[in-house]
């Protein structure tokens, strides 16, 4: 399987699903650290996928989803975008809905 199928494999299988710079219990930059912290304000069902265990997806991803920068937030399968985009969104109350929408929140 070629690190592109995985990537779709993996947006296939997960409603919400965060790239990041390590993981929730320890992430490894400041805006991995703040986008986790969001997602937990609204109570998110997310997956989280380290990409520092796999450079291959970590320099794939940047090309599939032509973002360069980490976290990147996908929401059933689509980019919605790195940190500050997730930060404007749960400050304008529209994360919650978004994560709603897919089944992304904690009942």
């Amino acid at each position: 399987m070629s690190v592109i199928e995985r990537i779709k494999d993996q947006l296939e299988s997960n409603s919400v699903i965060l790239y990041m710079k390590g993981t929730p219990d320890f992430p490894q930059c400041g805006f991995s650290g703040q986008t986790v912290q969001v997602l937990e304000a609204v109570q998110a069902k997310y997956v989280a996928v380290n990409i520092f265990e796999d450079a291959e997806l970590r320099e794939a991803l940047k090309e599939y989803s032509s973002w360069p920068t980490y976290p990147q937030l996908y929401v059933n399968g689509q980019l919605v975008g790195g940190c500050d985009i997730v930060i404007d969104l749960y400050k304008k109350g529209e994360l919650a809905g978004l994560l709603a929408a897919a089944g992304g929140l904690e009942a």
